[in-house]
């Protein structure tokens, strides 16, 4: 069995803001948890190089679709790299592979009699010279009124034709496009109502979709699903592999989502596995994103998916809802984001982490505030986790001379810790990953509440059996938070294995203690509450 997880394509457009990460980051946990099980996972993403938000970028800066793709696909592997992602894949939708593997997709599709040619009407722009791409037609939403783009009302999350659009606009020059007739293959999405509706049906039984997935996708299916346009004419992209179809692309609809299979294919061909044994019947899939994207990972790639004949289905959708920004929603127009590279210029990996899945927009949009950030730090990471691994190492290290003592560690707390295993990876299998750790976070103030009882400083004078039986139980805790928080913490959870001289990865009680410890250091530094004040004013000084 295979655990597959697949996290949301950004696009190589622009810099990640902390509203990607907070979407993307239940993929990486998901991932190092389940490796932590000994399972065998696949887990992949990439750069979404293709599409029409990377031409508007390159003609604004004048340069090249190609030139813009690479800086941001590049930015973006440095910053998944550095807040700790292991992806077992991260590629780019521009890939040779990639476009081999659509392009058959797409033939599979055409054989399988799901596509179909028609003649449409398509907004030309005359000053532009072009067929307009969906996101290039910009109006107002005729469902709630609101400004929206030609392939999606982000405030009413309506899919939409741009031909819809009320008061229609060229997004390059601002003029009115005019209505022409071109050709396209479309994608009997229609025929897959009675399947998706099934399939439906079983994610609300076993409750492996968040609550807004299952309600916008029952959204869909009750207003029906209308066949769509798969070709379009865009400047870059997958070509279609047909004759007469010259100069057209695969749209976005079956080329991006299409990702996940491509870079999955790509992997195994890389390490000689049939695709066929990482994605089959047994295969457990999550998809990791924002609820912009519902609609393409619970309606559209499944029913692709269904009409190629792949047995793979997606399982858990864990859907996020947004991060808002100081009380604001997040604008990258009006430069209104914590931008990924600057904040880990400045801060801690791990506490960019724990901040985003303590406050994870699970259910409902959550906010990203300096002062909570900088309290959350240091407060909880530095004033309970970090203080209780350094006030217990550095007690060990000057009274005991780093020997830490061989005896029997609390029963009561024994029981505790493996029920904690357990709790917490019941919750992160079932994508509750802010419950994950709020538990572990409440073992952790239990285990300073156990320090503080105890009070090992007048046992080490008054008794010293029990200071043994005190400090062998805070080591054995902390031995086993090396373990249950690596999947959120890496970087702190590694500073603590590489002070007690614990070298593998498991996912159950860790009984042996070590018997000394080395290096003992801080995991985590205090800051400065001025910090809170200065982040605010730069964040409005730079969104002017």
């Amino acid at each position: 069995m295979t655990i597959v997880i697949g996290g949301a394509w950004p696009y190589a457009n622009g810099s990640l803001h902390l509203g990607h990460i907070a979407a993307l980051l239940p993929g990486d946990i998901l991932a190092r948890y389940y490796r932590q099980k000994g399972e065998q996972v696949l887990y992949v993403s990439g750069s979404d190089c293709n599409g029409t938000p990377i031409s508007i970028r390159a003609a604004q800066e004048n340069t090249t679709t190609e030139a813009i793709a690479n800086q941001y696909h590049n930015e973006f592997t440095q910053c998944f790299h550095d807040l700790g992602f292991t992806y077992d894949l991260y590629t780019r939708t521009d890939a040779k592979h990639h476009h081999d593997s659509v392009q058959s997709i797409f033939l599979q599709l055409l054989a399988n009699n799901y596509l179909y040619k028609k003649k449409i009407e398509q907004a030309y722009c005359e000053t532009d010279k072009q067929f307009l791409p969906d996101r290039f037609v910009e109006g107002i939403c005729p469902n709630c009124g609101a400004k929206a783009r030609g392939d999606q009302c982000d405030h009413c999350s309506t899919i939409l034709d741009p031909l819809e659009l009320i008061d229609k606009r060229c997004k390059i020059c601002g003029h009115e496009p005019v209505i022409r007739e071109t050709e396209h293959f479309y994608f009997t999405f229609s025929q897959f109502q009675g399947r998706l509706e099934t399939f439906l049906a079983e994610a609300k039984a076993d409750k492996r979709w968040r609550d807004n997935a299952l309600g916008l996708t029952e959204r869909y299916l009750v207003e029906g699903v209308p066949d769509r346009a798969v070709t379009r004419d865009l400047p870059n992209g997958v070509d279609v592999p047909v004759p007469g179809f010259e100069g057209k692309k695969i749209y976005v609809w079956i080329e991006a989502v299409a990702g996940y299979l491509t870079a999955s294919m790509e992997w195994a061909k890389q390490h000689n596995i049939a695709i066929e044994d990482l994605w089959n019947e047994e295969t457990i899939a999550y998809y990791v994103h924002g609820k912009d994207n519902i609609p393409f990972h619970t309606v559209i790639w499944p029913a692709i998916l269904m009409g190629i004949g792949a047995k793979a289905l997606p399982t858990h959708i864990v859907s996020n809802e947004y991060l808002t920004l100081e009380k604001r929603k997040l604008s990258t127009s009006q430069n209104w984001a914590v931008w990924v590279p600057y904040i880990l210029s400045r801060y801690d990996a791990d506490s960019i982490r724990y901040f985003l899945t303590m406050n994870a927009p699970e259910n409902r949009d959550t906010d990203f505030s300096w002062r909570e950030f900088i309290y959350s730090h240091n407060g909880e990471l530095l004033g309970a986790y970090g203080n209780f691994v350094n006030r217990t190492l550095k007690f060990i290290e000057k009274s005991f001379d780093g020997q830490v003592p061989q005896v029997d560690v609390d029963g009561t707390v024994r029981k505790q810790t493996i029920q904690l295993f357990s709790d917490v990876g019941v919750a992160i299998e079932a994508g509750h990953l802010k419950q994950a750790l709020e538990e572990i976070f409440a073992y952790i103030r239990a285990a300073n509440r156990y320090f503080d009882e105890q009070q090992p400083w007048l046992q080490v004078k008054d008794n010293l059996e029990d200071c043994h039986q005190t400090l062998a139980t805070c080591v054995y805790m902390i031995a086993n938070l090396g373990q249950v928080l690596q999947p959120f913490l890496p970087f702190s959870t590694e500073k603590i294995r590489d002070m007690l001289g614990i070298t593998e990865l498991l996912w159950h009680e860790q009984v042996e203690l070590p018997t000394s410890i080395t290096d003992v250091t801080p995991l985590f530094e205090r800051l400065d509450v001025g910090l809170i004040e200065e982040e605010y004013q730069k964040l409005v000084n730079d969104s002017q």
